[in-house]
């Protein structure tokens, strides 16, 4: 069934949906273009957004874009529009990334995510805050691994051993962040201690440190804290044993990227609506020896994109978004040209 044109109200709520997707130190790197017959969304990288020293080959922003994408196959569907998404991974600049085919409206029949994740996309927020010594119950934890699967890569929740070796490996590439002068000033050109803001890292997102040097949190104003930027963070007592999964895929080029990204979205998107709060410890896959050295070798072959925490506690800072104006390129609207 042919669905009728996407009108500019319906453009303009896929693009806050995509909009409201994590991306590295919150910098939004996504454009949305409608096609001329209005039934297509074009999806372009900005890479005036980049983070280039902390991400160098595009990896982290490829993963952001993915989970854009999938918030909008969400919206699609909440629409009643049954998208078909093509990834066009590898075109710089001027050419979309992905495309999104909504001219096929949505029959009848189970929720194509299992369940309806559109009230997630707004609610779903980064928590850096400690979480309750409160294991995620097996069932739900096989939901989210599932979600993972279904979006074409592996999630494996893992075990206290696993846990503390790669918390041991997060906490290494924390110290080489922190001794990192050019990482630290690319950062700091990301913080938000002033509101309002529409990108980047508000003060009330930084998180405080654990106490107890266990769960290794980004420290954002950098050890010790830039006297310009904020005075350091708090410290608090995390879990005792955080929960913590990694998302792998089989290649490491564009398209795994974004799949990545879709994969952690519909993980992140569904976790929230069980009530659980996400956090991801980023810092070791932003240094390639680390990076290879989470890959758990009984695994077999894989390529690690992300580490995710899981838990209760507080749902987190919400950050600052982009206006849609700034994000979506809509058509010239003919009845306003006419004064209409």
């Amino acid at each position: 069934m042919i669905s009728p044109a996407l009108t500019r109200d319906e453009l303009r709520a896929l693009a806050a949906a995509g909009g409201a997707a994590p991306s590295l130190h919150n910098s939004q790197p996504w454009r949305f273009r409608p096609s001329a017959d209005l039934r297509r969304l074009e999806v372009y990288a900005d890479y005036r957004r980049a983070v280039p020293v902390t991400d160098p080959d595009g990896r982290a922003l490829h993963i952001s874009i993915g989970a854009a994408l999938f918030n909008l196959r969400v919206a699609a569907v909440h629409f009643g529009r049954a998208p078909v998404l093509r990834l066009q991974p590898g075109h710089p600049g001027r050419q979309p990334i992905a495309e999104l085919d909504l001219a096929e409206g949505r029959q009848a029949g189970p929720e194509p995510f299992g369940r309806d994740l559109y009230p997630a996309v707004f609610l779903r927020h980064s928590s850096r805050e400690p979480f309750a010594n409160r294991d995620v119950p097996e069932a739900v934890l096989g939901e989210l691994l599932d979600a993972a699967h279904t979006e074409g890569t592996v999630m494996t929740a893992l075990e206290e051993a696993e846990v503390r070796r790669v918390l041991d490996l997060t906490a290494e590439a924390e110290a080489r962040i922190a001794a990192d002068v050019a990482r630290q000033t690319e950062t700091r050109t990301w913080l938000r201690p002033e509101a309002p803001a529409v990108d980047g890292i508000p003060a009330a997102a930084f998180g405080p440190q654990d106490h107890d040097a266990r769960v290794p949190m980004r420290s954002f104003t950098g050890r010790p804290p830039a006297p310009a930027v904020l005075a350091p963070p708090p410290t608090r007592r995390f879990e005792a044993l955080p929960q913590l999964a990694t998302l792998t895929t089989h290649g490491d080029r564009a398209a795994d990227w974004l799949r990545a990204g879709q994969a952690m979205e519909r993980v992140w998107l569904l976790a929230t609506l069980h009530g659980l709060r996400v956090s991801v410890l980023h810092q070791a896959v932003e240094w390639p020896d680390t990076r290879r050295l989470l890959r758990d070798p009984e695994q077999g072959p894989g390529h690690v994109q992300l580490v995710l925490r899981f838990g209760y506690g507080p749902p987190g800072a919400t950050t600052p978004r982009r206006p849609v104006d700034e994000i979506l390129d809509l058509p010239a609207d003919p009845g306003a040209a006419q004064g209409m």
